[in-house]
């Protein structure tokens, strides 16, 4: 048996016609950036996040960008962060010129240990940003309160969880700005990249818009040093079509996370999502301490696996500068060794997770 990890081509069959129609209608109108599509889905989602403002962006990436820009983070000023997670993370806050400050994540769910975070704050902190890592929200509420008291912004990078919901609130409106990614891996993914970015300001959405467009507010009238950030017509029509069936493909995506943890849950570690909030399943991540010895098992089984991530970021190369070394974030280092992801996907059949489970606790 071959195993799709993220099935991408089920994903564009399952809806092909809709798809096919919408992208003749925005390749025929000529009409390829900032349209109707771009607001049809900006509205779509507003509705679906709570949120007061959003506005599509170029990528996940330029949604943080655009949130930290919005905020007048630069040199000089900290923001607190997860050293487990993708780079864009703590990418972003070195862009701008800022010091990305980590803080350890806790074991059982991967994302910011938020009891460590008030020993990390300093003068020069000006923000938090938390990651809603593998699809689960982080503490938001804990977050906020160290937030308030001791006046900090939030950004909620929850490229990874569009979708969930954290005591009744949706990903991305539990913060000041919260960010989003759309990229083609994602939950719900377009055909190329694309994100989003949300806020409960108008001060900060009139901005962002602004700096989307190299911070134009009319034409040839710059009013901030922006960026080109815009999302494509085409890719925003693709999306309005994924958004009617995304709380389908989330209950999917969770049937498959419940079919996976009934069998694996006595022999491994798996996935755990606290009882206040759910999750969108952007990966299902299990822990083994022979991680290369069952990777390679299954990969000859033509079972795919994937590792988010292998390297923390303060082990990483470009950041060397922050003076970082093995040991100071023993958590993220631990888990950066066990993780690994199986394949996940609303289509993957029962026959399909016997067969990955089955191998899986072999080889383990």
């Amino acid at each position: 048996m071959k195993i799709d990890f993220a099935n991408l081509e089920k994903a564009f069959l399952e809806h092909e016609d809709e798809f096919k129609k919408v992208s003749t209608n925005v390749i025929s109108s000529a009409r390829y950036i900032l349209g109707k599509e771009t607001e049809e889905f900006e509205y779509s989602l507003q509705e679906f996040v709570g949120s007061e403002y959003a506005l599509g962006c170029s990528s996940g990436t330029d949604a943080l960008l655009l949130a930290l820009m919005a905020l007048e983070i630069g040199p000089g000023d900290e923001i607190i962060t997860t050293p487990f997670t993708f780079i864009a993370t703590a990418e972003t806050i070195a862009f701008v010129g800022a010091k990305p400050v980590f803080v350890d994540i806790k074991d059982e769910t991967y994302n910011i240990d938020f009891s460590l975070i008030e020993e990390a704050i300093t003068v020069k902190t000006k923000a938090i940003m938390p990651v809603s890592l593998y699809g689960q929200m982080a503490d938001m509420d804990e977050i906020s309160q160290i937030a308030i008291k001791h006046g900090l912004a939030v950004i909620e990078d929850g490229a990874q969880s569009f979708g969930a919901i954290y005591k009744g609130i949706r990903s991305c409106n539990a913060s000041i700005i919260g960010c989003t990614s759309f990229f083609p891996a994602k939950p719900m993914g377009c055909f190329g990249d694309g994100g989003a970015v949300f806020t409960k300001s108008a001060e900060i959405y009139e901005k962002m818009k602004a700096m989307r467009v190299h911070g134009q507010v009319k034409r040839y009238t710059h009013k901030y040093i922006g960026m080109g950030g815009r999302l494509d017509n085409l890719q925003a029509a693709i999306l309005n079509i994924k958004m009617k069936y995304y709380s389908k493909d989330i209950e999917r995506r969770q049937a498959v996370a419940e079919k996976y943890t009934n069998i694996l849950e006595k022999n491994i570690s798996t996935p755990i999502v606290k009882n206040n909030r759910t999750s969108v399943w952007a990966q299902y991540t299990v822990r083994v301490e022979n991680r290369n010895r069952v990777q390679e098992g299954l990969r000859n089984l033509g079972i795919p696996t994937a590792v988010h991530y292998p390297i923390p970021m303060h082990l990483q190369e470009c950041f060397n500068y922050l003076g970082h070394r093995e040991g100071d974030f023993p958590v993220s280092e631990k888990c950066s060794k066990e993780v690994i992801s199986l394949p996940m996907n609303p289509y993957l059949t029962n026959q399909e997770i016997n067969y990955i489970t089955t191998n899986l606790i072999k080889l383990v």
